[in-house]
């Protein structure tokens, strides 16, 4: 028996979650371009390319406003949300902003219920 080492991590679970919904893993710009989906609310529409970025741009809002750096002001004649930015992001590197993200997302998928 090894003592200390915790069983799955969140982000394991997730990845597992998602591999077992979409039959594959997934990085996180493909994570961040689902919850976009998700919350622009057309999962079945084609996206182009800058649509794309904008749904990434979607899915971060949304995963950092519980952090309070973005608080969603609603949604434009075409649907699409927009949120006000309340604070700039403090300077992180690549692995600081990394781990900001994966528990962001994760927090996202606990509240939506996807994983427990």
């Amino acid at each position: 028996i090894l003592l200390g080492m915790s069983t799955k991590s969140d982000w394991e679970i997730l990845q597992a979650a998602i591999k077992e919904r979409f039959g594959h893993e997934m990085e996180m710009a493909d994570i961040l371009y689902l919850i976009g989906m998700q919350e622009f609310g057309d999962l079945k529409k084609k996206y182009k390319k800058d649509d794309k970025i904008n749904l990434m741009h979607i899915a971060i809002c949304t995963v950092l406003e519980p952090y309070g750096y973005y608080t969603f002001e609603g949604r434009d004649p075409d649907g699409w949300p927009h949120w006000k930015l309340n604070e700039e992001l403090p300077p992180l590197d690549a692995k600081q902003q990394n781990k900001l993200m994966i528990e962001a997302v994760i927090d996202y998928f606990r509240k939506t219920g996807f994983i427990e």
